[in-house]
């Protein structure tokens, strides 16, 4: 139980640690879809905030729903050997994550790779839903966003992978949209604001190596899932020699 809730505190964490990414990558949609709302909507923040509010809720279940399909695919390596590894694999993506949000590894975007088919296939809907008129557009065009390439989501969901459960992997994803929400909210009502941020290498640099620390971290922490399982194991050998 505490190794799947040190999964949700990581995704939390590689989605508030991430917000720069989030703001150069979601800030441009989330900008977007907001000019596409009634002139009366825009210039109003209170009149807007339901509106984003809806955006991001669509993206945060698309998040969790590609996590819950990533868990029951690695569910089957849920053994001991199978999670070990996974559990590495995210660690190594965290670290390419964080030196690719640095600017220090940028072949990692090629990443985002894996998600184009998926996407070429939703974007015309989203187009459909445009220009946005009421709140159940804005949330079935946050689900079309949510499944948009992005290797900061495919990081979370290494992490997600390693939890091996379908509807825990789901939270695990779920934690990860709300660790992306403060910054994606704030890219849709403060939009000067955030493109100053976007631009500050700095502010690139410091949350690239958070990430990887975060990594580093789950790294040197306890494997609580692998002396739970030993101790599973010997339970049976005993009462296999108590027969």
């Amino acid at each position: 139980m505490e190794a799947i809730t040190g999964s949700y505190i990581t995704a939390f964490l590689l989605g508030l640690f991430s917000t720069v990414h989030c703001l150069a990558m979601c800030g441009s949609v989330i900008g977007a879809l907001t000019l596409s709302l009634p002139i009366e909507v825009r210039e109003s923040q209170r009149k807007m905030l339901p509106y984003v509010f809806n955006y991001n809720l669509g993206r945060i279940l698309s998040y969790a729903a590609a996590g819950a399909v990533v868990g029951l695919l690695s569910s089957p390596l849920a053994s001991i050997d199978g999670h070990t590894a996974l559990r590495y694999l995210s660690i190594i993506v965290m670290i390419a994550m964080g030196l690719y949000l640095a600017g220090w590894f940028p072949k990692f975007a090629k990443m985002e790779r894996f998600g184009v088919p998926i996407w070429r296939w939703l974007q015309p809907i989203g187009q459909k839903l445009l220009p946005v008129k009421t709140f159940s557009q804005a949330f079935w065009l946050g689900i079309v966003w949510g499944w948009l390439p992005c290797g900061l989501v495919y990081a979370a969901l290494a992490v997600a992978a390693t939890v091996g459960e379908p509807v825990q992997a789901a939270l695990v994803m779920f934690s990860f949209g709300l660790g992306t929400l403060p910054a994606v909210m704030g890219a849709g009502l403060f939009t000067g604001l955030v493109s100053s941020l976007v631009r500050a290498n700095h502010m690139r640099q410091v949350a690239g190596v958070s990430i990887i620390v975060m990594a580093l971290m789950t790294l040197l922490l306890p494997h609580e899932h692998t002396d739970e399982q030993h101790e599973i194991e010997f339970h049976h050998i005993d009462d296999g020699a108590a027969e």
